[in-house]
């Protein structure tokens, strides 16, 4: 992965939080003493190891540290709790695991760097294939497959975001705000940018006044984040006189690109980003297992999520959205019957346009049969959202169908019945939820996806 520093000059800042930044060069220095301490560990090509810390310099620098050294890295979610990590090495058995060295439980917001520990596990194997990249599905529905990415798979995803125009490029600043533990922030963002030349800014905190004063401070020119985060800008309290540090300008005056990734952007978030701040938000929908599918940097093909990114192919068959790839990207045989003769198969229900846009209509597995009829649970849950206090809704069908609703900040609480009659006026009787929970916020998977389990969502209200 050499390369990706290759294209800019070493002293073209990369990394920044608050006051300190870290140049390309700089941190092409750091990785190699990374590299260095791990060879002393036995840590070399084919090593299987663990990566468990928070998003860091750090977790970027021992990251490539360890891809130089040719080991194939196993990314785990830092929230994950012990239990989880412990099932997921059950399967995957690395020879190492590389965590934070402090307690990142008690730790607040974004820090730059952490102490980083390196365990030897007796139990490990070494790397049977040569895949560089290991990473979990978000387990919203189901446990989580194990999903290799190649070297070269990587590098391509790069060189595609490369090819869309209106991307970030040399010189522009990214707040990034998605998760670097997964696909959409590592690739998309940190690794994209190192080659491209754009600097990365972290905010201290997801706030959105840290998030804005972020964004002025450094003069901010694209955004990348989840829906959330949107919602959360649109959101916050208009500034004025009352706050000096905000004061009453354009409140994000260099900002053009925006994009969200992750899950599909609500147009009802969109278009209040939109009108507040003056740039559209784009759509970039991919998966774990292929990388970057379909992208629309500046939003103006919704409700399509764009149109296929450069060199990848796609295809509609039985209503479901499938994309072409080489090979499986399952390892452990964790994919059952999900890849097939050179094709991936999202699960996500679709429809192609004559001009090749992208329209997910949801997942394949959102359909439920209730009474011999087919229900979409998608669709009652934009009713739902439709409510002016409902933030957001989720559905689950096992015996009956139960709505979990999270409520807007600053609204009257609605009652179950009431959000009841609203469905009924709206959609068929037998579509409506027998139950309906309001909670002060759905439950989320690490990477900020809606958990969809029943037991999951049960526990939360």
């Amino acid at each position: 992965m050499g390369q990706l520093f290759d294209a800019h000059d070493d002293r073209l800042p990369y990394l920044t939080h608050q006051q300190e930044t870290v140049t390309r060069g700089e941190l092409r220095q750091r990785v190699v003493k990374q590299a260095a301490v791990f060879a002393g560990y036995g840590i070399g090509p084919g090593s299987t190891v663990g990566l468990r810390t928070p998003p860091s310099f750090t977790q970027i620098e021992v990251l490539l540290a360890l891809w130089q050294l040719g080991a194939q890295v196993l990314l785990f979610d830092f929230r994950l709790k012990p239990p989880e990590v412990a099932a997921l090495c059950g399967s995957c058995r690395p020879q190492f695991m590389v965590s934070a060295g402090s307690n990142v439980r008690a730790t607040f917001g974004f820090r730059s760097e952490y102490e980083v520990l390196t365990e030897r596990r007796r139990s490990g194997l070494p790397a049977t294939t040569g895949h560089r990249l290991v990473q979990f599905s978000s387990g919203s529905t189901g446990r989580p497959k194990v999903i290799g990415r190649t070297a070269r798979s990587l590098a391509t995803e790069v060189d595609r975001f490369a090819g869309v125009p209106g991307m970030p490029g040399k010189g522009d600043r990214l707040l990034l705000l998605s998760s670097t533990a997964h696909s959409f922030g590592l690739i998309g963002g940190l690794l994209y940018s190192l080659a491209a030349g754009v600097s990365v800014v972290f905010a201290p905190r997801v706030s959105a006044r840290d998030i804005l004063r972020t964004a002025r401070e450094h003069r901010i020119t694209a955004v990348f984040g989840v829906p959330a985060h949107y919602e959360l800008l649109t959101a916050a309290p208009e500034s004025g006189p009352t706050e000096p540090e905000l004061p009453d300008l354009p409140e994000l005056p260099d900002l053009r690109v925006a994009m969200s990734g992750g899950e599909i952007m609500p147009p009802r978030v969109a278009a209040g980003f939109a009108r507040r701040y003056g740039v559209g938000v784009g759509e970039a929908y991919g998966t774990t297992e292929t990388g970057i599918v379909a992208i629309d940097v500046g939003g103006t093909l919704r409700p399509s999520v764009g149109r296929a990114a450069p060199g990848v192919v796609v295809r509609v068959e039985r209503g479901e959205l499938d994309v072409a790839l080489d090979e499986s990207p399952y390892l452990f045989d964790s994919g059952g019957t999900q890849y097939a003769d050179g094709w991936l198969h999202t699960r996500d229900r679709a429809e192609l346009d004559a001009t090749g846009a992208v329209f997910v209509r949801g997942r394949a597995d959102s359909l439920v049969v209730i009474g011999g009829l087919k229900v979409d649970l998608t669709e009652v849950e934009n009713v739902l959202r439709e409510h002016p206090a409902v933030e957001q809704a989720v559905l689950v069908h096992e015996d009956v169908t139960e709505a979990y609703v999270a409520v807007r900040a600053g609204v009257e609480r609605p009652s179950a019945e009431e959000l009841v009659r609203w469905c009924r006026e709206r959609v068929a009787d037998y579509k409506v939820p027998r139950v309906v929970r309001v909670l002060d916020a759905l439950p989320r998977t690490p990477n900020g996806k809606l958990v969809r389990q029943a037991a999951l969502l049960r526990s939360a209200g």
